[in-house]
């Protein structure tokens, strides 16, 4: 299941958005609108929503969260886009993911969801 979450997000939501894949949540971050849609098997598939919603490709980066330990990680398919300066699936530019990571943090993060 995607979500798209435009402002801090309930426990029970992040325990929807992990239903898929148990212990990390697959994001797609927009870093100009300040939103996420989170969920899914795929970052493609949170990246849809977004871009349904109004978001612009180029402004939506791929990253995964993981709730436990309130980690994240920024590889994803997504993410290769080499008319942005971006040739591999990691977010090469450090303030990219830094607003990334700001993003999931105030939207999703702080939340220590049940293991099911």
């Amino acid at each position: 299941m995607v979500l798209i979450i435009r402002e801090r997000a309930t426990l029970e939501q992040v325990e929807l958005m992990l239903q898929t894949l148990r212990v990390y949540i697959k994001v797609a971050v927009d870093i100009e609108r300040g939103i996420l849609a989170g969920g899914g098997e795929k970052h493609a598939f949170c990246e849809a929503a977004l871009l349904e919603d109004g978001s612009r490709q180029r402004d939506i980066w791929g990253a995964d969260w993981t709730p436990f330990n309130q980690s994240i990680a920024y590889e994803s398919i997504i993410n290769i886009r080499p008319s942005q300066n971006n040739r591999s699936m990691l977010i090469q530019d450090p303030a990219i993911r830094e607003r990334v990571k700001q993003i999931a943090q105030e939207l999703i993060g702080g939340y220590e969801p049940e293991i099911r």
